[in-house]
């Protein structure tokens, strides 16, 4: 296994490059803030911006907690990447935490000065002081559910492939929870986008009129509208798709799904 490390200043958008240095090495798994994230799943791990202290954080970020080191110790072994990249604020912390969770010596060792340019560290920072936005270098659809109602916006800059494919740039945005800046929210069009998806691979439903979505930390209430295809037993219909759309929006985003109503305003 190849270790590579990422090293820099919090705030200087280490998580942010990650996904194209792992392209570009051809890296395809990664340490960050507690996580192991194997081609672009979240794998293991506790995340520490899901700590309520800074302490908090930089405790789970070096794997501090027996429980927590073993659990990652052992999905990495189970994966067996040939290459993983571990990211930290400095040399000396991805030396801890190559140490602690028994990976090979590192093959080499990247500093962020060395892929992002003075105006893009500067932009990142700006980002995380005033807005308290950090990075988790996963696509949105693959956070895990210890991420529950701590999302913000996707930044999306093109659609395809996340690890070996072309043009990848999705990074999740999240506020965490020791940033007392601004609400949680996931918009509307997601669950749009999710509802269509799922529409696809039920035969019944042809058509997505409209979602809504209500979130709370920890909780979601959908309201969608859709248009059911003529010949198939309405109510039937209308409940598989309720299950199959109530999983699949906490499966690709992880906020709990406390209630999915479903209107059919047409048969087509």
């Amino acid at each position: 296994m190849k270790v590579y490390t990422l090293s820099g200043k919090s705030g200087t958008g280490k998580s942010f490059q990650a996904m194209n240095l792992c392209n570009e090495l051809n890296i395809e798994s990664i340490i960050d803030d507690g996580l192991f994230i194997y081609r672009s799943r979240v794998e293991a791990g506790i995340s520490a911006k899901r700590q309520d202290t800074r302490v908090g954080a930089i405790k789970t970020a070096l794997f501090t907690l027996d429980e927590h080191r073993n659990s990652v110790v052992s999905k990495i072994a189970l994966r067996n990447p040939d290459s993983i990249l571990v990211i930290g604020t400095s040399d000396k912390m991805v030396e801890k935490v190559v140490k602690r969770l028994n990976l090979p010596a590192i093959y080499k060792k990247i500093h962020i000065e060395d892929i992002s340019t003075e105006e893009d560290i500067k932009t990142a920072n700006r980002q995380r002081i005033y807005q308290g936005k950090h990075v988790i270098p996963v696509p949105t659809l693959e956070l895990k559910r210890d991420f529950a109602g701590y999302f913000m916006d996707p930044l999306r800059f093109f659609r395809g492939g996340i690890f070996g494919g072309e043009h990848q740039h999705e990074r999740t945005v999240v506020r965490p929870t020791f940033s007392y800046l601004g609400r949680y929210y996931i918009s509307d069009s997601v669950i749009f986008d999710i509802a269509n998806c799922v529409a696809k691979d039920s035969p019944a439903i042809c058509k997505i009129f409209k979602a809504y979505a209500n979130t709370s930390p920890d909780s979601l209430d959908v309201k969608i509208s859709v248009g059911i295809r003529r010949g198939y037993k309405v109510w039937q219909a209308a409940e598989d798709f309720q299950r199959l759309l109530a999983l699949q929006i906490e499966t690709m985003t992880a906020f709990n799904v406390v209630r999915v109503d479903v209107e059919i305003k047409s048969i087509i």
